[in-house]
């Protein structure tokens, strides 16, 4: 179960209850049946409010995450707690990848289920389609970091075939490509070539304001991967 940071903030309970049962359903479930590999999705959300950047794959359990989504983040830091269990129990080789934000095809682009740029997207789409200002919510100044959709597949087949390791695996872009959200919302300006008012709406929360990663640990291992620039 999945949602925006809106959909978020009103729903802590539920997200961390849905996606408890999801982990513990898969994960067992696979366990039972002999699945020998599984590989799970975490998210940058899960590491904790207050810490230093960038962020690794160390830092996961080192505090409480952030306000706005504890109940999701706390249910995906689970997985990693289930992965080393099995490890250490019945010797699976279950594993978790993290990614940054993602942008692409396939994804999710409603305003209330979606993440921040599927939903600048779509709401540019219907700005331009009615001839009215597009309300981006908060004050446009968070950062985020974003991985294009086929390269984070590309990734998790690499996952899926070549990493061994029970430990967590950050899949981010570099630090240095990391954005602002008015950055992103001005490329989709550009790419719509949308020519109204462009209004931040700072009575709506930002969030956390930055989750910066690093990508050291996936460096080490594919030094030559060549990520699609968020600005193509």
């Amino acid at each position: 179960m999945v949602g925006g940071l809106f959909k978020n903030m009103r729903q802590n309970l539920s997200f961390w209850r849905s996606n408890i049962y999801i982990n513990d359903n898969v994960l067992h479930t696979s366990h039972e049946f002999g699945v020998q590999k599984v590989v799970s999705c975490l998210s940058t959300c899960i590491f904790p409010d207050k810490t230093t950047y960038p962020i690794d794959e160390t830092m996961i359990h080192n505090g409480p995450p952030h306000e706005s989504n504890f109940g999701y983040s706390y249910a995906k830091r689970m997985i990693d707690v289930h992965n080393r269990a099995y490890f250490k129990q019945y010797n699976r080789r279950y594993t978790a990848v993290i990614p940054t934000n993602v942008f692409g095809p396939h994804d999710n682009f409603s305003i209330e289920d979606g993440h921040v740029l599927p939903g600048l997207i779509h709401k540019t789409y219907l700005a331009q389609k009615e001839g009215t200002a597009l309300q981006v919510w908060g004050s446009g100044c968070p950062r985020r970091q974003f991985i294009y959709s086929l390269d984070l597949a590309r990734l998790f087949l690499w996952v899926l075939r070549e990493y061994n390791e029970v430990e967590p695996i950050i899949l981010s872009v570099g630090e240095e490509d990391e954005v602002s959200i008015k950055q992103a919302a001005d490329a989709v300006v550009e790419a719509f070539g949308f020519k109204g008012d462009v209004v931040y709406d700072t009575s709506k929360a930002d969030g956390q304001f930055k989750k910066t990663a690093c990508n050291t640990k996936l460096r080490e291992y594919l030094p030559d991967f060549t990520f699609t620039p968020f600005h193509r």
